[in-house]
């Protein structure tokens, strides 16, 4: 089984009985920063939506609630998005 098919994905909420990833999902992990080891479903993006990285909004980032955490595909393994800092 595929590693990154364990884990929790981001927006899942906390009550779920299954964060998990989904059959038929495509994800990436994310690496360091506030949302380290969560997994980001990018089923349906498009290539230069993957080449772009996300945005992703977060609670315990630098910028409390409503800040977001950037995260970029890394150039060795594209699957793994890492941290590049937060923004309000």
């Amino acid at each position: 089984m595929d590693e990154l098919m364990r884990g929790r994905v981001y927006g899942a909420d906390h009550e779920d009985p299954d964060p998990g990833p989904q059959a038929g999902h495509v994800y990436r992990e994310l690496v360091g920063g506030p949302l380290d080891g969560l997994l980001v479903d990018v089923t349906g993006w498009t290539e230069r939506e993957l080449d772009d990285g996300a945005a992703l909004i977060t609670e315990i980032g630098a910028y409390g609630p409503g800040g977001r955490a950037l995260y970029e595909p890394r150039p060795s393994d594209p699957r793994r998005w890492d941290w590049g800092g937060d923004v309000p």
